[in-house]
């Protein structure tokens, strides 16, 4: 596949996946612009350019924006912290990267998350699985922060028709480690090849995407991929028999989120299934 025309910004570069997109995007000649507010740990790809900032400085962003025809944001707070810790990167940060998709005309790529929707409870089959446009259940502030992204990206493709793709991220590792991953695994090679799509897909709109790899026991079901193009290649099945089993917390067991939902959980009965219950 050709690489894009114009530079790609990629935020969050020095972490774990933004390290293997700077890797894996910059072997096939893309142009890319990373930034992070740790030092990129690797040798630079051929082409590409580190830029050490946080995303609370929009007028960092804008600058490193110029001129980039698609902006992939997986910066910011990646794990269940206090709401001060995620507030700043996670909010104002995705507000920066907006303003600067709206000023160079950018598609943004959102690294979204499944705990934007962790409070639903695991299905009891695949018959039961969630379409895209199900409710927000957020399991903690860092899950929250990923709901209004995804609501941040509606408002600038409806008022500015800033194109963006949402990608809601299971558990992407080099392979499963634990049972729910049979569920929500990505593989590295199926994330690479749903940039790729993303970007080089002619037109997006606002589009939600459960980001996992072809695994029969995923949770997730009706989504936007037909719209970019992309299908997954891998599955969490061939390390079904190597994963561990039920863990000992019913909390954890029962939502979707897994153990993100159990962080500070102070409710003594489930919350129920329709989240406008009054019903547990």
């Amino acid at each position: 596949m050709t690489a894009p025309s114009k530079p790609v910004l990629l935020t969050g570069a020095s972490g774990n996946l933004g390290r293997h997109l700077a890797k894996a995007l910059g072997e096939q000649g893309w142009r890319l612009r990373l930034t992070d507010i740790m030092p990129f740990p690797d040798p630079l790809p051929a082409g590409a350019t580190f830029v050490k900032s946080d995303l609370n400085d929009g007028v960092a962003l804008l600058r490193q924006a110029e001129g980039c025809g698609a902006i992939l944001h997986f910066g910011g707070v990646s794990v269940e912290r206090p709401f001060e810790e995620v507030l700043g990167p996670n909010i104002r940060g995705l507000y920066h990267v907006y303003e600067a998709a709206r000023r160079e005309g950018a598609r943004v790529v959102f690294a979204s998350s499944n705990h934007s929707i962790g409070f639903h409870e695991r299905p009891a089959g695949n018959n039961e699985r969630l379409d895209y446009d199900c409710a927000f259940r957020p399991d903690g502030y860092y899950g929250l922060s990923k709901a209004y992204g995804e609501l941040m990206g509606r408002m600038y493709w409806d008022k500015h028709g800033v194109e963006n793709v949402n990608l809601r991220i299971g558990s992407c590792f080099p392979q499963p480690i634990d049972r729910r991953m049979l569920s929500t695994w990505l593989s590295y090679a199926d994330l690479t090849r749903l940039i790729e799509r993303c970007v080089h897909t002619p037109r997006s709109g606002h589009a939600v995407i459960w980001a996992c790899s072809d695994n029969p026991a995923s949770y997730w079901g009706r989504d936007h991929r037909d719209r970019i193009g992309w299908a997954p290649q891998d599955s969490a099945e061939p390390w079904r028999s190597e994963v561990g089993g039920i863990t000992a917390d019913p909390v954890t067991e029962r939502y979707q989120g897994g153990g993100y939902t159990a962080i500070e959980y102070s409710r003594k009965t489930p919350s129920p299934r329709d989240a406008f219950s009054l019903e547990d």
